[in-house]
């Protein structure tokens, strides 16, 4: 698995942690939910990359939430799963404000993630919502 999915991948963690606590965000940067050994394990271009994702999301989520709103069809916000959104929510920030990154990359992570994680026709729905935002964008 690449440096960079496995970032996106703490940083699904850290967000979906987030929404269920509302933990201050200098504690979720810091990690230590995630246990020292793990931690230590995946390296400072890793962390560095999911910090990057995770403040960026939070720091916009208002915006990235507006966003995903906009493409639901016949779904109602609160009823997405937390697992989906904090997906959606870390795919929505690199669409929207990781220019450099292109967006069928960022699709294609949110897409194994989905499968990893989630229900599984979670990515097919994961998948529409981030194409009508690149569409949009």
């Amino acid at each position: 698995m690449g440096t960079r999915r496995k970032a996106r991948i703490l940083a699904f963690q850290t967000l979906y942690r987030y929404d269920i606590s509302e933990t201050a965000l200098a504690d979720l940067l810091d990690f230590s939910w995630y246990g020292e050994e793990r931690l230590a394990r995946l390296g400072e271009d890793i962390i560095a990359f999911a910090q990057l994702i995770i403040a960026g999301a939070i720091e916009h989520i208002g915006t990235i939430d507006d966003a995903i709103k906009e493409h639901l069809q016949h779904w109602d916000f609160s009823r997405l799963s937390r697992v989906d959104l904090a997906i959606l929510r870390m795919s929505g920030y690199c669409l929207l404000f990781q220019k450099d990154i292109p967006p069928s990359v960022t699709i294609d992570e949110a897409i194994h993630i989905a499968k990893e994680f989630s229900s599984d026709e979670a990515y097919k729905f994961i998948n529409g919502i981030l194409d009508g935002m690149i569409k949009k964008i």
